[in-house]
């Protein structure tokens, strides 16, 4: 542990971020910008972190179910949404992708997966294996089986784990996939994949 707490503004929404939790960086951001959502939504923020796409959905009326790994993304969520007033909207679990959501659908899904290539040492929120895409591969797998008839899912992918060959990897699971946003850094480019 040892890193303290930190907050955040996203659009005009604070968000205090755990120590020991991802911290939103552009790729959540582009994602959250482009999550719609309505009252009748179902929604899964697969990967929850401090819950900055939880909020996105339920300020639109969602009701979100929030999953990560780390139990404290789990807690810093929480924590979010009940200082936010969305403690009715947003509910927090630990799972490994959907390991705890056995028989439960959505009618969206968002997910900012680890996606850099071979990290090794940067931990569990940033290291997507080898080449970048094993959590994601992980994560199409099962996507069938969450994702209502109809449904959207939002992906975020990166120029550094050949985004390029996203849609080709959907559709081997059954998959359409097109960009619906995309933002050049530095160093990389960033983008944000439909599935439906």
């Amino acid at each position: 542990m040892g890193k303290e707490n930190k907050r955040l503004l996203w659009r005009s929404v604070e968000l205090e971020v755990f120590g020991s939790v991802y911290e939103p960086r552009e790729d959540s951001f582009l994602l959250a910008e482009n999550l719609r959502a309505s009252k009748e939504t179902r929604a899964l923020d697969m990967g929850c972190g401090c819950g900055i796409q939880s909020v996105a959905l339920a300020l639109q009326g969602a009701s979100v179910t929030a999953v990560d790994i780390n139990q404290r993304a789990v807690k810093n969520t929480t924590q979010n949404a009940k200082r936010l007033g969305l403690g009715d909207k947003i509910s927090a679990k630990k799972s490994d992708l959907f390991s705890a959501l056995k028989g439960k659908k959505f009618d969206v899904i968002a997910f900012n997966p680890p996606y850099l290539p071979n990290q090794g040492k940067a931990g569990a929120a940033l290291d997507g294996g080898t080449k970048g895409q094993e959590l994601t591969h992980k994560f199409l797998d099962r996507l069938s089986f969450h994702l209502e008839e109809g449904g959207e899912c939002f992906v975020v992918a990166s120029s550094l784990n050949e985004f390029s060959g996203l849609p080709t990897n959907a559709s081997k699971f059954g998959f359409s996939c097109k960009r619906v946003a995309r933002k050049k850094l530095f160093f990389e480019e960033i983008g944000v994949f439909r599935l439906c």
